[in-house]
């Protein structure tokens, strides 16, 4: 499932070519939406959002197109009405004449007025949003150090979105990795020293993966690595997906195991309880 960094990257690309501008045609491919085409064809895009992992369209007659694209949903944005070529099933797409935006995919995705998206049932639970540019460490570490937080495991914690919005499950592993902590730990075991380095580790690697296009390694590592002709799908994580290969920092062979369902990726001697 894309995460936080890639629903935003998305949004840049779609922003760049329909953000501010009319919609020429608005064309639902979904039969109980298929009523709202009217509703935005010849209307201006006010701004292109993200929260999380859904992606928020608002206009300017005070609607918005809510979108997740859940496992399988993407977007493409093409020149003219030039359709991508591609299997998957179209359900949305939002035409300004020089460009077009397609949906296809998504399972969930509804219209709303903008005033009432705090009524929506996914929105209304989530936490901040990783790549809200006015989150700080300090933040990250005042919901570690709560009450309603503290007590779970970090492998848990960081796939809830009640905590913080946007993480999945490659951010947290390299998230944990790069703070030194074992996935099995609860905040409430940590010291502040620990808690201050998780809160940095949180921030610095998310935004590293959007700033990057998904790579979260250490930016020397990638380079070294890069020189020695490994490719990106290889230099691009420290630990995730990587079971049984040498650590980059000890050589000790990075772990795998299952946490909330989920596989996460942890190197024992690097990240000690």
């Amino acid at each position: 499932m894309p995460e936080g960094p890639e629903i935003r990257l998305a949004a840049d690309r779609i922003a760049r070519v329909i953000e501010g501008k009319k919609i020429k045609s608005a064309k639902f491919f979904i039969d109980h939406l298929a009523e709202y085409d009217q509703l935005f064809t010849g209307v201006l895009v006010r701004e292109i959002q993200t929260k999380g992992k859904a992606l928020l369209t608002h206009f300017e007659n005070g609607y918005t197109i809510y979108s997740h694209n859940q496992l399988y949903g993407r977007w493409y944005v093409l020149s003219g009405d030039k359709r991508p070529k591609t299997s998957r099933s179209l359900r949305l797409a939002l035409h300004t004449g020089d460009h077009t935006a397609w949906l296809y995919s998504a399972t969930d995705i509804s219209v709303w007025k903008s005033s009432s998206l705090g009524e929506h049932p996914f929105l209304s639970r989530l936490g901040p949003d990783i790549l809200d540019s006015s989150l700080s460490a300090l933040d990250v570490e005042d919901r570690l150090c709560s009450k309603m937080f503290s007590g779970r495991s970090l492998g848990s914690l960081y796939l809830d979105q009640k905590f913080l919005a946007g993480i999945g499950n490659y951010l947290r592993s390299e998230i944990l990795f790069d703070a030194g902590l074992s996935p099995f730990a609860r905040p409430k075991s940590l010291g502040l020293d620990a808690i201050r380095s998780l809160s940095a580790a949180t921030l610095n690697i998310s935004r590293r993966s959007y700033k990057t296009k998904g790579i979260t390694n250490r930016p020397k590592i990638v380079e070294d690595l890069k020189a020695a002709g490994w490719t990106r799908s290889k230099y691009r994580h420290a630990v995730f997906g990587r079971e049984g290969a040498k650590c980059h920092m000890c050589d000790s062979k990075i772990a795998k195991d299952a946490i909330a369902a989920r596989r996460i990726y942890y190197c024992g001697n690097c990240q000690e309880v």
